[in-house]
């Protein structure tokens, strides 16, 4: 690649970067009106927790199987 390119090439990224960090913020935003005190962060928390949950329930229904 010449020059040119790249820099069309980097214009680019710059471009789909900002658009990502403006979807992100806008996500972010919108999670703390839900109620998520840091948004994402919470968000994030939230999820693994219920996957942990979820695990959990599974383990304890498959123990309780096995009588």
């Amino acid at each position: 690649m010449d020059n040119e390119k790249y820099i069309k090439k980097i214009a680019q990224l710059e471009s789909l970067n900002d658009q990502l960090l403006a979807e992100f913020n806008n996500l972010d935003l919108v999670l703390k009106e839900l109620g998520f005190e840091k948004g994402i962060i919470t968000l994030k928390e939230a999820a693994k927790e219920m996957l942990h949950n979820k695990e959990e329930n599974q383990e304890e229904n498959s123990e309780t199987e096995d009588f």
